[in-house]
């Protein structure tokens, strides 16, 4: 069976789309066929990899979502572009500001996205889609579409005030269009360890939520180097394999893996 998980908060800032990377070649080091999906109209995702000119692309997430409004047939390989380290990649750019307008007057405009999926996921042992930071239809169409959302969160006011919002979005999600959504976790990112302030913060969120959501054991520390990655086109495992942003990523890709033994998969 494969696993689709949403990398999502409402937030930028938080290493979501350096977790979202991370996790994916990761687990393709790991031997687990792998689709990373840029859903954010910004697209970082496909410009961390190397697409440096992401909005001039001619096929996009963009496109596959059109074509699945008009009943239009898509190829299992549409789009599609594979990756040196062994991952593939459905791209995202500014198109997708577009579609976020356009799926209004869509009829079941929140499943459009799920319909791909389901169309695919067979092919993959793991989809993991990159979310833009808004609660918007493209990320409500992300939800309705996976198994699981993991939550990248820094250990600062402000993405900890969006967190509660978030998890009720999810929740509504769960309840009305997608039954079997859960959460994957929540991962703390950009840590530095050695303030109070971080280490109140997460205390908090452990007492908060940690009897209902998993608490991923595995803190992402800050990094210079980590901030320098998107830049370079590669992951961090490449930029700076024996790093301690790398190595941390090497043990949530573990956890992750962890939770499918655990139920099954």
């Amino acid at each position: 069976m494969s696993k689709v998980i949403a990398v999502a908060n409402q937030k930028g800032g938080v290493a979501k789309t350096m977790t979202t990377l991370s996790i994916g070649v990761g687990l393709a080091r790991k031997g687990k066929k792998v689709l990373l999906i840029d859903a954010d109209a910004q697209g970082d995702l496909t410009t961390a990899l190397g697409y440096k000119n992401a909005d001039d692309m001619d096929v996009t997430l963009t496109t596959v979502m059109e074509k699945i409004i008009r009943g239009d047939e898509i190829g299992l390989d549409y789009g599609i572009l594979k990756q040196k380290e062994g991952i593939d990649l459905l791209p995202g750019n500014i198109e997708l500001s577009g579609m976020e307008v356009s799926l209004v007057n869509v009829m079941s405009r929140e499943l459009i996205l799920r319909e791909y999926i389901n169309s695919i996921r067979e092919h993959y042992d793991y989809i993991i889609i990159d979310c833009p930071p808004s609660l918007g239809m493209i990320t409500i169409n992300a939800f309705a579409s996976v198994d699981s959302v993991l939550i990248p969160l820094q250990a600062a006011y402000l993405p900890i005030k969006g967190l509660q919002q978030l998890i009720r979005t999810i929740g509504k999600v769960k309840r009305q269009i997608n039954q079997k959504l859960e959460f994957e976790g929540i991962l703390f990112t950009m840590v530095d360890a050695r303030t109070t302030y971080a280490q109140k913060n997460m205390e908090k969120i452990r007492e908060a939520y940690g009897n209902n959501i998993y608490m991923f054991k595995t803190n992402i520390p800050q990094s210079v180097r980590a901030a320098e990655t998107p830049a370079c086109g590669i992951s961090i495992y490449q930029h700076d394999p024996k790093g301690k942003v790398a190595l941390a990523y090497e043990k949530v890709v573990e956890e992750v893996l962890a939770h499918e033994q655990a139920n099954g998969i």
